[in-house]
Parts: C-alpha cells; structure tokens; sequence
C-alpha cells in the first residue's frame, strides 16, 4: 500500500494476514453506522462500558440476558471481535468512532486528562506550585540568608554560600562516580524473542504540534517498526487548534493501526495532558512514546516486549537510549550528544541497576497500560513530566529497566532553541522536586535513603547546580585570583573551606568530563579533545536557561516551551541508516 500526501509518498508493508480480507461480516453485508449513530450508541454507554469500548472501538448495540450484540469500528476492531468470538452486527469507521467520542464525551475525556491526577492525588499534582509548609520554609530561608549576608564578614558569607551550593554540585557529582563504577552483574539475561502470535498489542502514542517539517521523516520510521501491523496500535495525538497538522494528516491514507486523536482545546496545553488524552483510547497492554522527529530502531518494541514478559510484574517501565543522528552539526549538538551519552549511557543504567529511580526522557519509555492507569498517568501540570514520572512508580513500588536500544533524535542546532528547551526541563525539575518534598519523610519511607538521594540529586540537584555554577565560580576566581592571599584574620576553618570550595569545582569538572568521554566512546565517537575541553562552556549556558527556569517557574509555572524540529542541515536516518554506525559514522573525524 502506499501512502501518499501533496508533497511526500510512503510506502508502506502490510505483512500481517490479520488485516487480510477483512471485510465487514467476513462476507456478510452489515450495515454502516455514521458518525451520528455512533454518537448515539456512545452516549448510552456506562462509564465502565464507554472505557472498554474507547480501547477496542467495539460498542455494545445490544444487551439481552445471553446475548450481546456489537458495532466494530475499523479493522482493528473487527478483527478483535472476531479473535474473542463476539458477534457483530454493524460496523463503522475508525475515524468516525473518534470524532463521535469526541463530540458527545470531549469535555469529560478532556477533564479526566488534565484534572485527574490532580482530583485522586492531589499530593502528587504540580498544579499548586507550593503546600503552605513550603511557603513558609521558603521564606525562612531567604530570611536567614539575608541576615547572614548582613551579619557575617564579606569573605566568610561567600564561602558559607558557595559551600551550601557546593552541597548540590557534590549530589550531581556523586551520581557521574556511580556511574564510572564497575557495573553491577546485569540481574536479567537478554529474553528470548517472542513470537509473532506472542507478542502484545501495543499502543504508540505521538503527540504532534507544529510538527510538518519532520512528519515523513516521522511516518517512515513507524511504518518501519518491525511488530506485526495488526498488533500496534499507533496514535498520532493532535492539538485542535494546530490547523497545519490537521491538514498535513488530511491529505495521507494511513493504514488501519494508525488513528488520529484530535485533542479538545483547553489549558494547560501541554504534552502530558495530550498524552492522557489519548491515553483513554489505546488498547495495548503495553505502550510508548516517541517524539516528532523521533526514528527508534526497528526491532526496540520487540525487545521491550519479550523483556516485560520474562521480567516479574513489578517491572513497570523501560527506557530504551536516546542518541543523536546529527551529533557533529556545530559546537552545541556535540555537546548536546555528550550530555545525553551520559545520561542514557551511563547514569540511568547505574540507576536501574542500582534500583534507584529513574527520571524517565520524554520519549521511548515503554509501560505496561495498566500500570500506568493505575498511578494516574502523567501529570499534566508539569513540564517535565517524565522525570516526575519516573519517581511515581518508584514511590508506588514499581522498578523502571533500561534497554539496549537506540531512538535517534534531532540534536538542538540553534542556542535559542536549546535555551527554550533547556529552561523548560529545568523548570519542571524544581516543580517534580517540590511535589514529591511536600512530604519528605513519606518520600524517604517509600523509596529508602539511597533512592531518596538518588532523587534529591536528579531533580533539585540538577537544578540548583546549574543556577548556582557561575556564582561558585565567581567567587572562587575572587578568593584564589583576584584575592589571593586571604584576609589577616582569615582563620583555619576559612582556609578550609577555600580548599573545599576549589576540590568541588575541579572535581565536578573532572569527573563529569571523564564521564563524557567513556560515554561518547560507547557510541563510537572519538576525538572530540574540544568539545570535552569546552563542556565548562556548555555548563555557563546551562545556568542562563536555569535562571529563565527560576523566572518563569514565577510567572508562567504551566507554559510549555515548544522546541521546533527540524532545523538540522544533516539528512535524517531513513530506514538502511538507523543503525548506530551509520548514525554515528560523521562524529569521527573530528576534534
């Protein structure tokens, strides 16, 4: 089959025979429902019932003791019906099913999306910024600061400062040295692969916004995931006020795994709340997510699957690598691909294998459905939804894997840009670090003084690092530069914390860039004596776009800075160079 649109042509490889000859009945007419009938059937439907029937589009039209008839939108869902032995009697069109939820269920599927969590946990809900406890410990401390600048020596108060900020700069630190350690002995084997007639359906849900420039890069890679057709379930998640999406989707024939959810307008509009929108039609038991410009290896639902079944149900989450096809486009996306090397190379590994929580990337998590309805979905309230939800499934005692499998993604090229995304993240790590410190003790009961701390470090830690690294900075140059001999009645513990202050930094440096190092060698990348000499650069602009965190956190604590695609001058990976040296083979040459 071939997809077509006004300016691009997919192709497309239907090989599972469960979409084979399917037609209404098997043969039999049966008559079509429009979109008003579906509406209709809809409408009558317990809530119990309208949540099964917007998973597996088949409506219940008839309810008598010993029988029960039903409508089956779209192949998919006929092909269910057929497997569980239900009789149909109508069908319809999925698209026509997914309009009709929308016009008679919208505003109560919208609700649940966006207020949910917020009504069955509100603990657990960024949507008040601050408990009252907080307010007040806030304002206590910004108090007790001020009198310590007023009252104590101008020396001693810097190095008192930068000692308390060196505290976070120690819990990021500490993180990159778990990570050099030796590996633990890996606790699971490599699983058996699954079956075709094994495998699970699984949902893949791709929330879209301003998103034309990579949509056929996009399409490719989904059409090229090897997983049966008729067990995915892929839903392209939409914005109802994004007019340009819904015109590039109007024009193409997408085959029958894949739906267009349109999501009602509404605020906060947000990627999470997008998510859980669409999350209330998906129908697999397991899920993931990709992003916009997003080409995950063909086989990495495969693996995810045949890892969920081996593993015990307690397993709730894998993260599979996110790397880079641009890597070696300009100074910024090399040092954007050794951040991420290290992260998903190295620390989220040491994490999992630790059984410490996971801040989750926003993209290639893969879940198991039912665990993620059951601690509420995302939280559409916060802008870095993933971490937060990596600590949920921690505190409800859930592990969260990682994967040997690679998503290739767009590295930022633009500073703008990578600004705007940068603060965003980093305005949801203080919003995720004040959520799950409303109650600090239930926190260290729940997930144990070492996932407490693993938590402390990846949320508040990352933040308030990047806030206070040119300050630390500043005033080290002062003490050992500009000043350096200390004052005359500086005395032994002033000396000592001089030294301290000056171990952090260089050893935070050190560490973190030998790190990179080991990081980006995994990958197959050599060379780059610059970029790693460099990263203190790289961390001066990591503070500019934390304190535009700390401003907008202030004033605008739900807006969602969109990071555009699509901007790379490199080709992206089509479906012959999604593989790692393909991917990585330009990074080489250069220094």
């Amino acid at each position: 089959m071939s997809l077509t649109g006004s300016h691009e042509t997919f192709a497309f490889q239907e090989d599972s025979p469960a979409f084979d000859n399917i037609a209404p009945g098997g043969g039999d007419v049966l008559p079509g429902l429009p979109v008003w009938a579906i509406a209709d059937a809809l409408r009558r439907l317990p809530d119990d019932e309208l949540a099964l029937s917007l998973r597996s589009k088949l409506i219940p039209i008839v309810a008598l003791p010993g029988l029960k008839l039903f409508a089956a939108c779209g192949a998919p869902a006929l092909a269910m019906a057929r497997h569980d032995g239900l009789k149909v009697v109508a069908h319809g069109q999925a698209a026509d099913f997914i309009d009709a939820a929308r016009r008679v269920h919208g505003p109560a599927l919208l609700d649940q999306a966006t207020n949910g969590l917020a009504k069955s946990q509100p603990a657990l809900s960024a949507s008040r910024r601050f408990t009252r406890g907080q307010s007040i410990a806030c304002l206590a401390a910004t108090a007790l600061s001020a009198v310590a600048l007023m009252v104590l020596p101008g020396h001693m108060a810097w190095l008192l400062a930068s000692l308390v900020a060196g505290l976070f700069f120690l819990s990021v630190i500490a993180l990159r040295i778990l990570c050099l350690l030796p590996p633990l002995p890996s606790r699971r084997r490599r699983p058996p692969d699954l079956s075709d007639a094994e495998l699970p359906a699984y949902s893949i849900l791709v929330p879209l916004f301003r998103e034309t420039s990579v949509l056929s890069q996009l399409l490719n890679a989904l059409t090229h995931l090897d997983y049966p057709a008729a067990k995915l379930d892929i839903k392209l998640v939409l914005e109802e006020t994004d007019i340009a999406m819904q015109r590039a989707l109007s024009g193409l024939l997408l085959p029958p795994q894949f739906d267009v959810i349109l999501v009602p307008a509404g605020k906060p509009q947000t990627k999470p709340r997008a998510l859980n929108y669409a999350l209330q039609f998906s129908r697999g038991s397991l899920l993931t997510i990709f992003d916009a410009e997003d080409v995950p290896e063909p086989g990495q639902l495969r693996l995810a699957a045949a890892h969920f079944a081996a593993a015990p149900a307690e397993l709730a989450c894998l993260q599979a690598q996110l790397v880079f096809y641009n890597p070696n486009e300009n100074w910024l996306t090399r040092q954007f691909t050794i951040e991420y090397a290290t992260l998903f190379g190295l620390i989220l590994p040491a994490l999992a294998a630790h059984r410490l929580p996971l801040p989750l990337g926003g993209t290639s998590n893969h879940f198991r459905t039912d665990v993620l309805r059951q601690i509420g979905g995302w939280d559409p309230y916060n802008v870095t939804e993933d971490a937060d939800l990596g600590l949920r499934l921690a505190r409800r005692g859930f592990e969260t894997g990682t994967i040997e499998s690679q998503t290739y993604e767009e590295a930022n090229t633009s500073l703008r840009n990578w600004l705007h995304q940068r603060a965003r993240w980093l305005k949801g790590f203080l919003a995720t670090w004040l959520v799950h410190m409303r109650r600090p003790g239930q926190l260290l009961e729940e997930i144990g003084p070492a996932g407490f701390w693993a938590a402390q470090a990846m949320t508040l830690g990352v933040f308030a690092s990047a806030l206070l690294h040119p300050l630390c900075m500043l005033a080290t140059l002062v003490l050992f530069i500009a000043e350096p001999q200390l004052p005359p009645n500086a005395g032994p513990l002033v000396i000592a914390l001089s030294g301290l202050n000056l171990l952090i930094l260089v050893s935070g440096y050190a560490v973190t860039m030998i790190a990179g190092r080991r990081a980006i060698a995994r990958l197959g990348i050599y060379g780059w004596a610059i970029p790693i000499a460099t990263m203190p650069v790289y961390w001066l602009l990591m503070s500019v776009a934390a304190w535009m965190a700390l401003w907008q956190f202030i004033v605008a604590p739900f807006h969602w800075n969109k990071t555009e695609h699509g901007l790379s001058s490199f080709q992206q990976p089509g479906r012959k160079s999604a593989g790692a040296s393909a991917a990585h083979q330009p990074a080489r040459p250069t220094v």
